[in-house]
């Protein structure tokens, strides 16, 4: 009796809490980071969605006159702000990545002549596309709408995990027409799609499957769409020019009103006639597996026709994600910054399975995740740094499922080995390192441990030791990549070393010394590329010399990746008192910090490089691109650590704005976003892979963790201000701190952390 008291009084006081709370889905502006870097798309989604249905506002080709198109680049999510014409709507999207894929299924409404060419930006009206005018748009969390102005048509959208949930409203036309483009993608070329299958069932239901070969070698998904209204008539074209064989369909005519198409180039059109003001609706369900669990995810998720109710049940998901993280703060666009950066944190990874739970693995075969979750889209070079450690504390469930997944991954691999940069059952093996290890080892150090921890270990070790990857091989014979075996021979070794330091804690967390012997000793090998003599990380040659050709300004051919050696000299996080005793110690490594953040770089350094430009820079220091986001901390370690608190309150208003160009490097599924919630509270994860926080600067006035295991961590802020940047004494439950960390189970154990801020320094 006494606990059904208890449990009644707790939901009283949860119930209280929800209606009396101010809601926060009206503060996530997804324009945010969609012009210029930031490479977000402003359409809808659920948390960590399958489906991320969003508007495409040019088609750009990957390639031109045989070679890499630099325009593309501005089409990693289909949509830039500064463009006027939309071109239809599709159903997968990356948020805030430096390279791309997907762009499935587009869906692009009509009225008048039919269209089935996407025309150009300079010419329009020469093919489907619309004008569009920002007046007319809006962009909410789990909703989008815009006007499509050649056509007076309102495009409506929103989403369930599985299902796109289309919804236009018509002028009076008796040429209204639904074009579903086939053929269309993100950076896209002429051969991309392999296979292509459409199926009409009947007047309101098609299902088919994309087959294409693009950033994922072999990636098919396949589709269910139903219509809310019986078309009137269908066509097909095919597209396809080097089809050498075409058997004998010649027999009918496929072009209108057929059953069914196959090739690798095909458009289709679905005609009705409507009334003014009427709403045609559409559901468009995904499936990895199947057109049957296409339509099985369809009839579980979208079970009427009722677009609002999805959109509110959308947007609720998204109320109670954003509610695990309240701050409290008298600026409105503070607040349209933190939880828009809370939102793009909880899109990536996505979800990849049917709602029975079966997905295609990495060996294409059809497997069942039982008991767990499976996602995908691992952008781990940028997201082991913040996201995934940010997902330790506010979703630990979850970060749980996808190291089951990245386990699943390994064991499905013919390469057996953990993801690099996985996206729907391939591995496009993308960027440095082999950071699901430091996912991993970070969740153990922190006892997130709903998984295997030994077969864990044991995918993270045969990872580690697989000699013919970019040069690890001879990383484990020389203690370093040489310069002649690879184009970024200094990243892979930092790389490497940071993620073998990750493998030894969790192989000592886990009584295993014979690893941790390993691969504590390889973790030093960030030393081994150090040149004294000029003070930077230097690419060494095989014979043990360094190279003697050596900008540390420019970013191309030095040996770094999307980086120069004024930035990556400074990648070792896991010891970063080695690294300070190793570059001279604690006034020149001050120094140095602080010509790196006051320094000018002039722009011819870093001209070649896409993913690092003057948006987002400050000095020589590039917050726009991950290896140095963990550099403002490094001031802890040094004689002079009020200059982290310093910095991080001058990075946090130039890099994030609530602004279409408010993000100053791309998102990387997040990552972006991750940096600015934990500087944001005052602490980050300077290491993930151990159980420590560095402390920084709150910006916030304070903040409430909501924490899925019940408890709640309070971070209160006193004196706070614009100029008020420096901490003068920290109380963790009441209790001064005496060092400038904190740990993990400080905070999931639930208290309090209290902040005296002042304008100078101690």
């Amino acid at each position: 009796m006494k606990k059904l008291l208890t449990a009644v009084m707790a939901l009283s006081v949860f119930t209280a809490y929800s209606q009396n709370r101010e809601k926060l889905v009206p503060y996530v502006k997804p324009i945010i980071g969609t012009q210029r870097m930031g490479h977000t798309y402003p359409g809808a989604t659920v948390p960590f969605g399958m489906v991320q249905l969003s508007p495409e506002t040019d088609t750009i080709g990957y390639e031109q006159n045989g070679k890499y198109n630099p325009d593309v680049y501005k089409y990693c999510a289909g949509y830039q702000y500064d463009d006027k014409s939309i071109v239809g709507f599709s159903h997968t999207h990356f948020s805030g990545t430096g390279h791309s894929d997907l762009g499935d299924f587009l869906i692009m409404p009509t009225v008048g002549e039919l269209k089935l060419n996407p025309g150009t930006a300079d010419k329009p009206r020469s093919g489907y596309r619309s004008a569009f005018s920002h007046q007319n748009e809006v962009s909410q969390a789990n909703y989008y709408k815009v006007k499509l102005d050649d056509y007076n048509i309102q495009a409506e959208l929103t989403t369930t995990t599985r299902v796109g949930f289309h919804q236009y409203t018509f002028p009076k036309s008796d040429q209204s027409h639904i074009v579903l483009d086939l053929m269309s993608g993100i950076y896209n070329y002429p051969d991309k799609n392999v296979w292509t299958y459409v199926h009409v069932v009947n007047d309101t239901l098609v299902t088919g499957y994309r087959q294409t070969n693009g950033w994922a070698k072999n990636r098919v998904l396949y589709f269910a769409m139903s219509f809310s209204k019986p078309f009137t008539q269908h066509g097909f074209r095919n597209y396809s020019k080097r089809e050498v064989y075409r058997g004998f369909w010649g027999k009918f005519n496929q072009t209108k009103n057929f059953p069914e198409i196959a090739g690798p180039q095909i458009k289709a059109y679905f005609d009705f006639k409507t009334e003014e003001g009427e709403k045609i609706k559409i559901k468009f369900a995904l499936s990895p597996v199947s057109m049957d669990g296409a339509l099985a995810n369809m009839r579980a998720e979208a079970t009427s026709w009722d677009f609002d109710k999805v959109k509110a049940a959308g947007q609720q998901q998204w109320e109670n994600e954003l509610d695990k993280v309240v701050i409290q703060s008298n600026n409105r666009e503070q607040k349209e910054n933190f939880y828009t950066a809370v939102y793009h944190t909880l899109i990536n990874p996505t979800i990849y399975m049917d709602v029975d739970g079966q997905y295609k693995g990495l060996d294409q075969n059809v497997h069942k995740a039982n008991g767990f979750t499976n996602y995908t889209t691992f952008s781990l070079w940028d997201t082991y740094r913040a996201l995934h450690p940010l997902f330790n504390v506010i979703a630990p469930e979850r970060n749980a499922d996808m190291i089951k997944s990245m386990i699943a991954h390994y064991e499905q691999s013919p390469e057996h080995m953990l993801p690099i940069w996985s996206n729907s059952g391939n591995d496009n093996w993308c960027m440095s390192g082999y950071h699901a290890v430091a996912v991993i080892a970070d969740a153990v150090a922190k006892g997130n441990t709903n998984f295997d921890v030994n077969k864990a270990l044991e995918a993270c070790v045969v990872t580690a030791r697989h000699r013919d990857y970019e040069g690890i091989g001879l990383y484990m014979d020389k203690g370093y990549v040489p310069d002649e075996r690879s184009g970024v021979s200094v990243s892979n070794t930092l790389e490497y070393a940071y993620d073998d330091w990750a493998i030894a804690q969790m192989a000592k967390k886990l009584g295993r010394n014979d690893i941790y012997e390993e691969f504590n000793k390889r973790a030093q090998n960030y030393k081994n590329v150090y040149d004294p003599a000029v003070g930077f990380m230097r690419p060494k040659l095989a014979n043990g010399t360094f190279r003697k050709n050596f900008d540390p300004l420019t970013t191309i051919n030095q040996g770094f990746i999307e980086g120069n050696a004024w930035n990556y000299t400074l990648f070792a996080p896991q010891d970063p008192q080695g690294l300070i005793n190793l570059m001279g110690g604690s006034k020149r490594v001050v120094r140095y910090l602080d010509s790196l953040f006051t320094m000018h770089l002039p722009d011819a350094f870093f001209a070649e490089t896409e993913d690092i430009t003057r948006d987002g820079i400050i000095g020589n220091y590039v917050h726009g691109n991950e290896p140095s986001h963990h550099v403002a901390y490094l001031y802890n370690w040094t004689d002079q650590p009020w200059k982290t608190q310093e910095r991080v309150r001058m990075i946090l208003p130039k890099m994030y704005k609530p602004t279409p160009d408010g993000l100053g490097g791309n998102d990387d599924t997040g990552q972006m976003s991750a940096w600015y919630i934990f500087t944001n509270l005052g602490f980050y994860p300077m290491a993930p892979g151990n159980d420590e926080y560095a402390l920084g600067s709150p910006a916030v006035n304070g903040a409430t963790l909501n924490l899925t295991n019940g408890k709640v961590f309070k971070v209160t802020v006193k004196n706070q201000g614009d100029k008020n940047v420096y901490v003068q004494k920290v109380l963790l439950n009441g209790k001064p701190l005496t060092g400038l960390s904190i740990k993990h189970a400080d905070i999931m154990n639930g208290g309090e952390l209290v902040f005296y801020m002042s304008n100078k320094h101690k």
